[in-house]
């Protein structure tokens, strides 16, 4: 491995990565999400929070339920806002990161600069470069008690009782570090009307007591896999789909969304195109 600059010291902690991650990878991340402090990650916790709970009715139900060491969330993704509720309703005692802004460049944007500020995001490239580095800061992560957020389906999707098929990356998150998944369901987002209800629900956790030693079985992952799917589908059930909002509203749904599909799909499309997508993304 190349020696790090000696110009820049080498991380340490719970942002270092392990030794066999590449040093250009390792480089790269520790560009794109810094170590912060914590009086960065609380200022952005507070604004995340005035500013959703100004603009929705936030709703939490089962904040109980978040164990107290570290745990993965798997939560529902309907719009670029979701992690921005996720962060909001999350313990305020706990530090939770977000694994996975497909990001070339964390320091461009101002939505980008913000999360990359408060040291709240383990971004990696698109094409998934980059994974690996950014698979060994999460597992560093909770290696020291945090929550990693993890949006499951991979991508937004229309629907609000709709759960698109997950990716294997939770559940085998999960399984190499021993820690469990906990389901978090993000409903109201599908159209971001003023003063309208959005709820995090948070579901019973799922998972190994142990961490793997090894590379999880394909029995394993899928297993688990499936089991936290069920979990987001029973919590989403009762939700129903609400109206298109005013041109604001529909505005600022759209503001960031990135739709596979180039606009927004009828709801409950993009399962053909998760399926079909779910063994590249999950090499």
């Amino acid at each position: 491995m190349a020696t790090p600059s000696p110009t820049r010291a080498a991380p340490t902690g719970p942002f270092a990565t392990p030794a066999p991650v590449r040093e250009s990878a390792r480089d790269w991340i520790d560009v794109q999400a810094p170590a912060t402090s914590i009086r960065r990650y609380r200022a952005v916790c507070a604004f995340f929070g005035v500013v959703s709970r100004l603009y929705s009715k936030v709703c939490v139900e089962g904040m109980e339920r978040v164990p107290a060491g570290a745990a993965i969330l798997c939560f529902t993704h309907q719009n670029w806002a979701d992690p921005f509720f996720v962060l909001a309703a999350s313990p305020r005692r706990r530090r939770v990161f977000f694994f996975g802004p497909k990001q070339e460049e964390m320091r461009r944007g101002l939505r980008n600069r913000l999360m990359r500020w408060g040291g709240v995001v383990v971004p990696y490239r698109p094409g998934n470069r980059g994974l690996l580095a950014a698979t060994a800061r999460a597992e560093s992560l909770l290696g020291h008690g945090a929550l990693v957020a993890i949006a499951g389906e991979g991508r937004i999707h229309s629907g609000e009782g709709v759960v698109l098929p997950l990716r294997q990356g939770p559940a085998y998150l999960s399984l190499r570090a021993g820690v469990p998944v906990v389901p978090v369901a993000v409903n109201g987002t599908s159209w971001l009307g003023f003063r309208r209800p959005v709820r995090v629900r948070i579901g019973a956790s799922i998972g190994p007591a142990a961490a793997t030693p090894a590379r999880p079985s394909a029995d394993a992952v899928a297993t688990l896999t499936s089991q936290i799917q069920a979990a987001l589908e029973a919590l989403v059930a009762d939700f129903p789909d609400r109206p298109m909002p005013g041109r604001i509203g529909r505005s600022l749904t759209e503001l960031f969304n990135d739709w596979p599909e180039g606009s927004r799909p009828p709801v409950g499309a993009g399962n053909a195109e998760a399926e079909a997508a779910q063994p590249m993304a999950d090499r």
